[in-house]
């Protein structure tokens, strides 16, 4: 593929993964204010700029096998939880952010149970085990089978955490 077709690839990826981020936000903010029929347009149209990045990553062969994706998954995040959040953590040191401080470590420290996540599944540990996550609605902590009492990261309460089947 040319490079610069390549390039625009990522870029439309990159933009429809926010774009579709973003509205899944925004449908939340609208049930809050309850308008139902807004959300649900944010919903269909963050569903659809999903579709949009699918396709550009086919196009840039990114989607591969399970375990290939695995791989790429857990060097990620390893990646992105030690080099990437630690220079942000710094900034936020710097900056004396308290606020921007608590954020970005969280963020770092769930990246790490991703990481182990991934290496589990790697590890063959979940492939035929049936197992329930929660994952906490404050900073995305994922705990594997059970239900904290707290989260590990944040301190929220066991209500804040969401139940995955």
């Amino acid at each position: 593929m040319d490079e610069r077709l390549k390039d625009a690839f990522h870029k439309v990826y990159e933009g429809e993964a926010k774009a579709a981020l973003r509205l899944k936000i925004f449908a939340k903010k609208a049930d809050e204010e309850a308008l139902p029929q807004i959300s649900k347009l944010f919903r269909v149209i963050s569903f659809s700029e999903e579709i949009h990045g699918e396709r550009a990553l086919r196009m840039l062969r990114e989607i591969k096998d399970t375990d290939s994706n695995l791989q790429e998954s857990f060097q990620s995040e390893v990646h992105v939880a030690g080099v990437a959040y630690d220079t942000f953590i710094e900034l936020g040191e710097e900056l004396e952010d308290a606020a921007a401080l608590s954020v970005l470590s969280n963020s770092r420290d769930v990246e790490e149970t991703h990481a182990k996540l991934y290496k589990n599944a790697m590890n063959h540990l979940i492939g035929e085990r049936e197992t329930t996550y929660y994952v906490c609605q404050v900073c995305g902590y994922v705990s594997d089978g059970v239900l904290p009492e707290v989260c590990p990261v944040c301190g929220a309460p066991k209500e804040q955490f969401v139940e995955f089947k």
